[in-house]
């Protein structure tokens, strides 16, 4: 009896740090109905064929449209000057996908991640939810980390690493940072694993 009493408390006690870990999602069952996919190339679907990006594969999966408004070369930094293009669509969910290009070039982290919290909070004013998508490539886990971090406190949902385990793997690239079209529907079904419980 004694062991099951504290079998019990155990699990209540895991239960209750479980809950306390996921954070909440802000905006779930708003009444938008569109999915916005909002980034750079790597939205955008650079370096494959017309039809082949990860939101084309995406809206496959989802059975529903995702507009993609993906913008080869694109910063976070710059980013929201486009917010007013996305809002247009009133969206249900926009899928936030930037950094890849401000760590290239060297330009600072903590503006590029600054940001994409703007593009988080415009996105949930609206009343959309916002999902952080990291593309976790070479050098980049400080920016998984902010990223991580950025989502759990402002109550967005957080997908990592979509390049983990594509980007030294010549059969799923184009050139030498893009994916080819089999590596953006890997990228599309992790995104799709993160966004299915939030997806009504």
């Amino acid at each position: 009896m004694k062991k099951l009493l504290i079998v019990c408390v155990l699990a209540a006690v895991g239960g209750y740090v479980l809950l306390k870990d996921t954070p909440e999602i802000k905006n779930l069952n708003n009444p938008g109905q569109t999915i916005v996919a909002f980034g750079d190339s790597l939205t955008a679907g650079y370096g494959a064929p017309k039809g082949s990006s990860y939101p084309d594969f995406l809206a496959r999966k989802l059975g529903r449209d995702v507009v993609n408004l993906g913008l080869t070369g694109e910063t976070a930094v710059h980013a929201p000057s486009r917010l007013p293009e996305v809002l247009a669509q009133k969206p249900y969910m926009v899928l936030i996908e930037f950094g890849a290009n401000d760590h290239l070039r060297g330009m600072s982290q903590a503006a590029a991640v600054s940001a994409v919290g703007k593009i988080v909070d415009a996105v949930q004013q609206a009343g959309a939810v916002a999902v952080v998508v990291d593309t976790g490539g070479p050098g980049m886990d400080k920016y998984t980390r902010d990223y991580k971090q950025l989502a759990r406190e402002k109550g967005a949902v957080f997908v990592p690493g979509i390049l983990k385990g594509i980007f030294y793997k010549p059969k799923y690239k184009s050139d030498r940072v893009h994916p080819n079209a089999d590596g953006y529907e890997i990228v599309a079904k992790r995104v799709y694993q993160k966004i299915k419980p939030y997806v009504k």
